[in-house]
């Protein structure tokens, strides 16, 4: 377990997104001008992590892995598990892996609780948005790295997140 909704002891702060705990979750609501994160302090390799999150429905929010620098997270040096259902271009919005594998149709995640499966083993990645696949890709760019749960716009909430090393 990565995070239970009672502590944050597994994940460092970046940026400076309100982020707080309440009623067994996090949540942020408020940011700067850039994107802020929760990193986790270990780094993986090969996994499953599965969160629980909450966004309203312009939030911009994601789950990126495999970051290869934990102190300036983005979606050319990790791979961006996207939770962005206004996203200009929608098919790297909800589902996608940004910049690797587009989703079509696009889920919608605003206002509802869901899951985000993610399964990283070599190169091969998926993603399971409330059970169903929306990515099942190769790619090789990034081995290893933390974990990271993204604050961007909006109202976002994790619960829940949980890793199981493959």
């Amino acid at each position: 377990t990565l995070f239970d909704g009672s502590n944050l002891n597994d994940w460092n702060r970046l940026g400076d997104a309100n982020w707080r705990l309440q009623d067994g979750y996090v949540q942020a609501d408020l940011g700067g001008k850039d994107s802020s994160f929760l990193v986790s302090k270990k780094s993986y390799k090969d996994f499953r992590v599965r969160a629980e999150f909450w966004v309203d429905n312009t939030a911009n929010s994601g789950v990126f892995i495999r970051c290869t620098d934990a102190n300036k997270i983005t979606a050319t040096n990790s791979y961006e598990v996207n939770i962005y259902d206004t996203r200009p271009d929608p098919s790297y919005g909800t589902g996608a892996i940004v910049n690797i594998a587009k989703v079509s149709p696009m889920p919608r995640a605003g206002g509802q609780w869901n899951t985000m499966d993610i399964t990283a083993k070599g190169s091969q990645l998926t993603v399971l948005f409330n059970g169903v696949v929306t990515v099942n890709v190769q790619d090789s760019k990034y081995a290893s790295g933390p974990i990271a749960l993204q604050y961007g716009s909006g109202v976002v909430k994790f619960r829940k997140v949980d890793i199981k090393p493959l």
